[in-house]
């Protein structure tokens, strides 16, 4: 990971503006907790706009519960690097927010009349609007901000989790939801109020849900939610030909948490011809899952429009090019004697290593690209109490054997270069195998 920090002069006074941009796989982002991401394509980017989790210790907020203060939105343009342009909204800058809440939810964000409209929940000032969560609007002529909050929120809408659908004919929807119900209702032109009475989203379980996401693709509206099917949340969707419904419930995107992280929250987005699932899990906080990490895997539909279950990675999305650290514990496929672990279990955000344990252990990882560079030598940061030797291949187990390394004895981290036996060109997949019995950790790969 790296960041960046860049100043500006303006008018005489010196403006520090930072831009933090880091490199990852799934998680996204690794220098801060972030959920309930919104993915949308604005400028030729992917913009992601999440909640931002931080610890209730931290700043006084609800014991062991959600605490967010602010909104963040990041960008790429490769799905790899990852640009933070800092903070865009904040609780203490909303006119009707209560400040001492820390309730500031799932956000969206949407292009029309030459703006962006930044949609977001909060707890409101009751002296000021009244009781409970409502949604406000901040505006702004660029996607990155700076974003400028409305005075007051949405009149006549209570709930949380914002999403906004302009439909093909220009009307805008927003949706929300509320007490476990999902809502629908037109927006007026100003994208500032409601020119319709709500609607309730009914053709759908029963049961805890939050955070819809409508989208259109091929003329059927996917209303996608998060839904509480035991006790932690699955992504599941209905279809419709109407923007508020009805709905027919179809089916489920991704299952439940294997590990028990409470909830999920997605937005689903197109880019460059492929289609994306957004969503977040607590990777970054295994022990305490109000602090969450966004993350993206491919999503692939059937010829009768439903949607394939999408299977989460740890590879995610995006190509890596090869003279970049190609971090092998966020892996595409893993065998017997292998496994990932913490870098530093006091510092999760340091990220992780792979453990080889075993003669013919092996990680697979998808999607380097080596290009038509005359590479010569590939550097390995590795650590090894006994020494040992690990072969990188192409692809497949007894794929193209491209470099054999050998990793010395040692208990600190090291970086071990070593000659290239052939050198790859174009897109391909690598595999690192344990040759021996000793145990080898790793880091990072890159080719040079």
């Amino acid at each position: 990971m790296k960041s960046t920090g860049l100043f500006f002069f303006i008018s005489g006074f010196c403006l520090l503006f930072v831009v933090n941009s880091t490199q990852a796989q799934n998680p996204l982002i690794h220098k801060q907790f972030t959920a309930d991401p919104t993915a949308r394509v604005f400028e030729n980017k992917i913009y992601v706009y999440p909640s931002h989790d931080i610890l209730w210790s931290d700043v006084g907020g609800r014991e062991n519960w959600f605490c967010m203060q602010d909104y963040h939105v990041y960008s790429s343009e490769n799905l790899t690097d990852w640009t933070d342009h800092g903070v865009i909204v904040s609780q203490e800058k909303v006119p009707w927010v209560d400040s001492t809440t820390f309730s500031m939810w799932a956000p969206d964000c949407i292009y029309r009349n030459n703006k962006y409209y930044f949609y977001f929940p909060a707890i409101a000032n009751a002296e000021l609007v009244g009781k409970g969560m409502r949604i406000g609007v901040a505006t702004s002529d660029k996607p990155y901000g700076p974003f400028v909050p409305e005075p007051r929120p949405i009149e006549g809408l209570m709930g949380i989790d914002p999403n906004i659908l302009i439909d093909k004919d220009g009307q805008a929807y927003i949706y929300w939801a509320g007490m476990r119900r999902l809502n629908g209702a037109k927006l007026k032109d100003n994208m500032l109020e409601l020119a319709s009475e709500p609607v309730e989203l009914k053709e759908i379980p029963n049961k805890m849900k939050e955070g819809p996401f409508v989208f259109e693709r091929n003329d059927i509206y996917y209303l996608t939610f998060p839904l509480v099917e035991d006790s932690t949340e699955e992504l599941a969707y209905a279809m419709g030909d109407n923007p508020l419904g009805p709905f027919e419930f179809t089916g489920v995107i991704m299952d439940q948490s294997p590990v028990g992280c409470w909830t999920n929250h997605q937005s689903i987005v197109e880019y460059n011809g492929q289609w994306y699932l957004f969503y977040h899990h607590n990777d970054l906080s295994p022990d305490f899952d109000k602090n969450r990490s966004i993350r993206a895997d491919s999503l692939f539909f059937n010829e009768d429009g439903t949607i394939q279950k999408v299977i989460p990675t740890l590879r995610g999305i995006g190509i890596t090019d090869a003279t970049r650290n190609i971090q092998i514990d966020r892996y595409s496929a893993i065998g017997e004697g292998a496994s990932i672990n913490f870098l530093d279990t006091d510092n999760k955000p340091d990220g992780w290593k792979t453990i080889l344990d075993k003669k013919g252990a092996w990680i697979r990882y998808n999607s380097v690209d080596f290009g038509n560079k005359n590479l010569k030598s590939v550097n390995v940061r590795a650590l090894s109490e006994s020494g040992g030797t690990i072969e990188v291949r192409l692809n497949k187990l007894d794929g193209p054997l491209v470099a054999s390394v050998e990793i010395p004895k040692n208990i600190n981290w090291e970086v071990v270069n070593s000659d290239l036996e052939e050198i790859p060109s174009g897109k391909q997949n690598l595999v690192v195998v344990l040759k021996g019995s000793p145990k080898v950790e790793i880091d990072w790969v890159r080719f040079e």
